[in-house]
């Protein structure tokens, strides 16, 4: 084990090589994923196929995400190892993203794109996992690694969508293939680190689904997630509909990437002095705001404007959801509960938004579907300030 001193691994030529790498793998692999967010919608709706096609197959992430994770958190346990399974993990979307390229059935497509979102999903959890390790060995803290990450996926989503405008859509492929061997060659730089093991406790999760309290935030959080996908998995397609370029859309992208950032740095440093239920009270009701203009805008140009209001939206709700968990569940229990929070955020949510979702859009159109994500957010926002009034009346 390695026990030099925080302060000192810091200062070591060492730790910063190994701190840059790091960094660069972040921002490698989050270009990735502006790609499969931003622009692969658009290549299959440049392909000829639906709106309702595209929640089908944007619905098999979530799905598949769900076992996904569970297998690959198991083999990092056994195994003891992140960096090789982030290498395995790679080498499987370069050989899904290789088999779309002859395939033109949509059942086909939504197989191969099943395979290549069992090997895409789980990159982020072990991703962060590996960095959190890391900071114990170079000093460097968390955060200041993975918002090289956050960078890494506003950029490149506005520069691939400047050259997907000048190069067109069929090259979004050819594009995504580039980034993860880019971001697999990468892996060949970074350490391995590991920690104690971590398994998942199948008695925790039977134990907390027992608690109301618990079940009632899980309900809570699934009904702002489904508006939360609903938005990331249309928004490229209704820009385009609106008659966007690539380069709009990832402009549009690039907003809402960088303005979460200040929003994060000033809850992590300011948030303990609020509650936590009626900042995610606002940030619901901010989600049915953006959902709402979206069902009115015809500009597109507004709606880059109106991505500026995920800074309140995701930005809150993101790191606020998770220091709400940490207080009603017991630290025995926190690996559990984390595991049903990725499910009911990521998958349950994912399958709904995608499935339902894209049948309201393509059969009701783009303001039914954003109207109906708006309802959704607004009873969210409701449920959050009934818990809060219902736990001070408990006092």
């Amino acid at each position: 084990m390695d026990t030099t001193p925080t302060a000192k691994a810091e200062r070591s030529p060492t730790a910063r090589k190994e701190t840059f790498w790091l960094r660069i793998f972040s921002y490698s692999a989050y270009s990735t994923q502006a790609m499969v967010v931003s622009f692969i919608p658009l290549y299959f709706l440049d392909r000829g196929f639906s709106e309702q096609q595209i929640g089908i197959i944007y619905s098999t992430g979530p799905f598949i995400s769900i076992f996904a994770n569970i297998i690959l958190g198991i083999a990092s346990d056994k195994f003891r190892t992140i960096r090789k399974l982030l290498m395995l993990l790679l080498f499987g979307q370069l050989v899904m993203i290789s088999l779309l390229f002859p395939v033109q059935h949509f059942a086909i497509v939504c197989l191969v794109m099943m395979g290549f979102y069992f090997f895409q999903t789980p990159i982020n959890p072990l991703s962060d996992s590996l960095l959190l390790l890391s900071s114990q060995h170079t000093g460097t803290p968390y955060a200041l690694i993975r918002i090289f990450g956050s960078l890494g996926f506003a950029v490149s989503a506005y520069m691939f969508g400047l050259l997907l405008k000048q190069i067109g859509s069929q090259w979004t492929m050819p594009l995504a293939l580039t980034t993860i061997a880019i971001t697999l060659a990468l892996t060949t730089r970074i350490k391995d680190y590991q920690g104690s093991a971590r398994k998942i406790d199948f008695s925790g999760f039977f134990k907390l689904i027992r608690r109301r309290d618990v079940v009632l935030f899980f309900l809570i959080i699934l009904t702002v997630s489904i508006p939360h996908r609903m938005y990331e998995g249309f928004l490229a397609v209704t820009m385009r509909q609106m008659g966007a370029s690539d380069s709009l859309v990832g402009l549009a992208w690039l907003v809402s990437a960088m303005s979460e950032i200040p929003i994060l740095f000033l809850l992590g440093k300011y948030g303990h002095k609020f509650k936590e239920l009626p900042l995610l009270m606002i940030a619901s009701i901010m989600y049915a705001v953006r959902l709402w203009l979206l069902s009115d805008i015809q500009d597109p140009r507004w709606v880059i404007v109106s991505q500026a209001m995920h800074s309140i939206s995701f930005g809150i709700y993101f790191s606020t959801a998770l220091r709400y968990l940490s207080q009603i569940i017991p630290d025995e229990y926190r690996a559990s509960g984390q595991a049903v929070y990725a499910v009911v955020w990521t998958g349950l949510a994912g399958v709904i938004s995608g499935m339902f979702g894209g049948f309201i859009y393509e059969n009701f159109g783009r303001e039914s579907f954003f109207k109906m994500g708006s309802a959704f957010a607004l009873i969210a926002a409701a449920g959050f300030l009934s818990r809060y009034y219902f736990n001070r009346s408990d006092r």
